[in-house]
């Protein structure tokens, strides 16, 4: 500190103001690199089409947690349109109803209970994500560790070892558990989406808004 450098110039210290402001330059440089960094990204994403109206690099070093979350969000949603892109065969994402298709497909393969959509009240449970994995790649599910479901703890449960196991596969995953069991419609289909992609093999294709 301003007072702790005065204090060692009193007492007659050899203190090495050279060194001292070396560190301070390389340290400021150190934040600017970073400023630089966080200006890129963001100028990155306005290329990608991104909505940052009113967003800049001083934002993200700032960590405004409401501005990254929308650039965060915005990424998520990139990387899922190229998942669906990935999946068809002519460029243009997939629908809702071709993804639950695939899914029920695999459920019904196994002998597992379909879904009639990302709404789907058996959902909350997460073992129709789980029985999917399962269907994808044998042997990945440890279903000693699958609870019944039916009481928010267990299905909270079900929903972190459905997670992780989709991963293990894989799938990327940005869901998290509490928003399989909060039933949430958007965030279930990325979940389904990339295991689809990790079943068929396909990674996210260029997206551009």
């Amino acid at each position: 500190s301003r007072f702790g450098s005065s204090c060692l110039c009193f007492k007659g210290s050899k203190f090495n103001w050279k060194q001292w402001y070396q560190r301070r330059v390389r340290a400021m440089g150190a934040e600017m690199k970073k400023l630089e960094n966080d200006n890129y990204a963001v100028e990155l994403g306005k290329k990608m089409k991104f909505s940052l109206v009113g967003i800049d690099g001083k934002n993200i070093y700032d960590r405004n947690k409401m501005l990254v979350l929308s650039i965060v969000w915005q990424l998520m949603r990139a990387y899922v349109l190229g998942i669906l892109q990935a999946l068809s065969s002519d460029g243009k994402p997939i629908s809702d109803a071709d993804i639950v298709n695939w899914a029920n497909a695999k459920l019904q393969g196994s002998g597992k209970p379909t879904i009639s959509g990302f709404k789907d009240s058996s959902l909350v449970n997460a073992h129709p994500i789980i029985h999917l994995v399962e269907a994808i790649h044998p042997g990945t599910v440890d279903f000693s560790l699958v609870k019944p479901g039916g009481i928010h703890a267990d299905n909270l449960l079900n929903a972190k070892y459905a997670v992780s196991s989709a991963r293990k596969i894989g799938a990327v995953v940005f869901a998290l558990p509490e928003d399989i069991v909060e039933l949430k419609p958007k965030m279930l289909l990325t979940i389904f989406a990339a295991l689809m992609a990790s079943d068929l093999g396909v990674a996210p294709a260029s997206h551009k808004g």
